[in-house]
């Protein structure tokens, strides 16, 4: 039975000022009770370091490890440390969600950013790089090379590299030139031979071109040089008749961050393309240098980037790391992780003598959970939407599209879809960041075909992953539907950790079919069934589920509440789960990255469990589980705990039924909690510590392999019946 206190959340039709009863005095719960949401999210990006220098990695996965952190920390100082700055800017600064002012919030976190970039090096220079000269992979010095290999490389740089480059001096005639942001440049001191008159010049490392060089005629043991170094020892080339008195590798970080104001745009997409026009234009938000840059160096970049002493990160060599991303290249699968391959769901394996599935008997036969990467998002997501496009019998198609690409099956299903005739709705959210270019492109390619683009509400972020296709049978319009925690990319679904739920319910085709609707009309819809809703209701369900299960708590009755999310700051749902917890309520909490929530409130959240895991997949998925009394409540879906999320974006979460599916979610996440799973523990003043090994040193399991295992297992025994 369903508690009529959870009606509104999306189980009935209860009122919105019943809200309002179930809050708590806040003079329950102290003024301390947050974790600054900046500092965690470094402290996530911490985590990814750990993996970085943990022994127990293949040596190639230590350094893509090392390159996504430094790609996790470019974005962290384009987005969250350029809002704070522009804040304080425009005068707009408001309190951190701790009380720190923005201007004490810099300080604190350029603090820990030093401290972690510092950390990065070392683990590249000290653990990283040696484990990899180990293995037979050596990143080397100029010095270090023979002369046939220098001649080698000389070769190289006349033929590949020098055409390319671009030197700007800075002189009365020549202003300082645009740093781009993200660049990596070489600051240069030369001497007129004629004058004797010192320069300066600027000299882009071309980003074209691979990070690290191939020392030809290397053997056995493959040996790279980086660019930068490769070009600093031939800058006699590009400055002839001159003295190279000195050379340093800088890096400049811009705000990146768009805003588009929609109620001033008649046009979105090409408001959208005069911002990103702008974005290389942001100003400079951090320098990064090179430890042995002199100061009359420095001095010159401060001074002309308009930049203050603690946004300058002095750092051991080399400079942006990302660029171990290319070290993927590298033929040696033994320095990898093992390579999986999706299976196809049970549910969409080819029966009998069939050499494809048939995607819509399967779901009308049952609901169907799939959990990527781990289920192939190919034989699944892919087939059902491909499956939709060719059948005759399918009348309409409509889909939300956060990230994808151009090349994406999914979009060329949908244009295939349009082209034979079908009604095909396709909701583009063009200001997904950083790739707003890309959807761009594809939303026009996608106009062009006949589809019916839209790009949802002014000033709201569509980010609920939704596909509907409505088809004739017998004469009676079915909806086939599909919810998910991730995006329509085949990409990203290869590393990240989704759930999607395939239905044939014809509540959920109704919920789906009023909400795209919506979407591609003027207001979101307050009530649903089996769905919840943000921007208008997802916070308030969310509150009354975990409220329900406070008062069974005090009422003597089980209680617990379940949450796997990619962050959780949002303070409202923090304090009700700090009340649920003072209550006796059994909180276990799964956070990838940001976390606001503490578990060291005596009396307030002793009952609170965090635990975040971090691995070879991006855990992604988010899992909402309330005990209710024995009749469990279980939503997967797209909303993380955060006030963009709930207040500033359409987000749906689903609510699960069948009792296996909810059976595997419910054992997936015993799995994260269990103390022999390897996992970080949040505990006393916000610190994370890594559990990996048991008192006997032997390593804890690792669940994402465990649960490869027991999916793979899944697969043989349908196989063997």
């Amino acid at each position: 039975m369903i508690d009529p206190a959870l009606a509104d959340a999306g189980l009935g039709d209860a009122e919105d000022d019943d809200f309002d009863a179930i809050e708590a005095p806040d003079s329950l719960l102290p003024d301390h009770r947050y974790i600054d949401r900046e500092l965690s999210w470094l402290a996530f990006n911490q985590r990814v370091l750990e993996l970085a220098e943990d022994p127990s990695l293949p040596e190639l996965e230590r350094a893509n490890f090392l390159a996504i952190f430094a790609s996790n920390l470019d974005e962290f100082f384009m987005v969250r440390v350029a809002g704070l700055k522009r804040r304080i800017v425009t005068g707009l600064a408001v309190p951190t969600n701790i009380g720190r002012s923005p201007v004490d919030a810099l300080a604190d976190i350029s603090r820990e950013a030093h401290e972690l970039q510092l950390r990065h090096a070392d683990a590249w220079t000290t653990l990283v790089r040696p484990a990899l000269a180990d293995a037979g992979i050596e990143i080397t010095d100029w010095s270090d090379l023979t002369d046939d290999e220098r001649a080698g490389l000389t070769e190289y740089f006349q033929a590949q590299v020098f055409p390319v480059l671009m030197p700007l001096a800075v002189d009365p005639a020549h202003p300082f030139p645009y740093i781009s942001g993200l660049s990596l440049n070489l600051a240069i001191r030369i001497r007129n031979a004629r004058t004797g008159r010192q320069e300066f010049a600027r000299l882009k490392v071309p980003p074209m071109l691979p990070r690290f060089v191939e020392v030809p005629g290397a053997g056995e043991i493959k040996r790279f040089l980086s660019l930068e170094e490769l070009i600093a020892n031939h800058l006699g080339d590009l400055f002839p008749g001159m003295e190279v008195l000195d050379h340093h590798a800088f890096r400049l970080t811009r705000n990146e961050d768009v805003v588009i104001e929609e109620d001033e745009s008649e046009n979105l997409i090409q408001a959208l393309e005069a911002e990103l026009r702008l974005r290389r234009f942001g100003p400079p938000i951090r320098l990064e240098i090179t430890d042995d840059m002199d100061e009359v160096t420095m001095d010159l970049l401060v001074r002309e980037l308009d930049i203050t002493d603690q946004e300058v990160y002095r750092l051991p060599g080399p400079l942006d790391l990302r660029g171990l991303f290319g070290l993927s290249r590298i033929d040696r699968p033994d320095l990898r992780y093992p390579p999986h391959l999706p299976t196809t769901p049970v549910a969409f394996q080819p029966g009998g003598n069939e050499t494809r599935a048939d995607i819509f008997k399967a779901i009308r036969k049952a609901d169907v959970l799939v959990h990527h990467p781990y289920e192939s998002f190919t034989t699944s997501v892919v087939a059902f939407l491909e499956q939709a496009a060719r059948d005759p019998h399918v009348l309409a198609i409509k889909q939300t599209l956060y990230r994808t690409s151009g090349d994406s099956p999914i979009v060329q299903a949908l244009i295939d879809a349009a082209e034979a005739g079908k009604q095909v709705l396709a909701l583009v959210e063009v200001k997904a960041r950083f790739d707003e270019a890309n959807n761009i492109v594809w939303a026009r390619k996608l106009e062009k075909a006949g589809v019916h683009v839209v790009y949802g509400l002014v000033g709201l972020k569509t980010h609920c992953k939704l596909a509907l296709v409505i088809r004739e049978e017998e004469g009676v319009l079915r909806h086939y539907s599909h919810i998910g925690t991730g995006n329509y990319n085949p990409k990203t679904s290869r590393i990240y950790e989704d759930f999607g739920l395939f239905t044939a319910d014809p509540q959920v085709g109704k919920d789906l079919t009023r909400l795209f609707n919506e979407l591609s009309g003027y207001a979101i819809e307050k009530k649903f069934k089996r769905l919840l809703v943000a921007p208008l209701h997802l916070r308030k369900g969310l509150v009354r589920q975990i409220d329900h299960e406070r008062r069974n708590a005090e009422a003597g009755k089980p209680a617990s509440i379940r949450i796997k999310v990619n962050s959780m700051v949002d303070e409202e749902i923090i304090d009700a789960l700090y009340r649920a917890s003072a209550a006796g309520v059994t909180v276990d909490v799964w956070v990838r990255g940001i976390c606001s929530l503490r578990t060291d409130l005596e009396g307030i959240s002793e009952n609170i469990t965090v635990r975040s895991i971090l691995g070879r997949y991006l855990e992604h998925s988010r899992i909402f589980a309330f005990h209710n009394d024995g009749d469990p409540q279980i939503y997967i879906g797209s909303a993380d705990m955060m006030h963009r999320n709930l207040d500033r974006r359409v987000e749906a979460l689903v609510r699960v039924t069948d009792p296996n599916h909810m059976k595997e979610l419910t054992a997936f996440f015993d799995l994260a909690m269990d103390p022999g799973t390897t996992s970080w523990h949040l505990g006393e003043e916000g610190v994370w510590t890594r559990h990996a090994e048991d008192a006997e040193g032997n390593p804890l399991v690792d669940l994402q392999d465990k649960t490869m295992g027991l999916i793979q297992r899944r697969r043989r025994a349908r196989a063997v019946r």
